[in-house]
């Protein structure tokens, strides 16, 4: 803050000694030091109670993105159960189902070739 080297505090020194006298120098001295020590701690406290607010405004800031966050999420899981019960497996049919508890394999069914039809006709072409 300021540039104060050995030299001016002595001079501050015996300027003050001239000034105040032997008598009442270590007086002064004590209370100057006092002053200073509570201007000291005066000023360590505004900068702590400044880190702390800076402090808290970051984590105000952070849980207003989280909170956006958690609504992109609430967002994603209402889509995720809508799609889920639009999308149903096909109720098996019940003998079907008895076969299966039964331990029956199912044989595998077998694809007809599709054939390409007229719609003028419903006649099936030839390929």
């Amino acid at each position: 803050m300021f540039d104060v080297g050995f030299s001016e505090l002595c001079l501050i020194g015996l300027v003050s000694l001239l000034v105040i006298g032997p008598e009442r120098l270590p007086k002064v001295a004590r209370l100057a030091g006092f002053w200073l020590g509570k201007t000291r701690s005066m000023v360590a406290s505004v900068k702590e109670d400044i880190k702390l607010e800076l402090q808290a405004e970051e984590l105000r800031q952070i849980f207003k993105e989280q909170s956006g966050i958690a609504e992109v999420q609430q967002i994603i899981d209402e889509t995720s159960d809508t799609l889920k019960s639009t999308i149903d497996p096909l109720p098996t049919t019940s003998r079907a189902q008895d076969d299966l508890d039964a331990g029956a394999v199912p044989e595998p069914e077998q694809h007809r070739e599709q054939l390409p039809t007229d719609i003028t006709t419903g006649q099936h072409e030839p390929k």
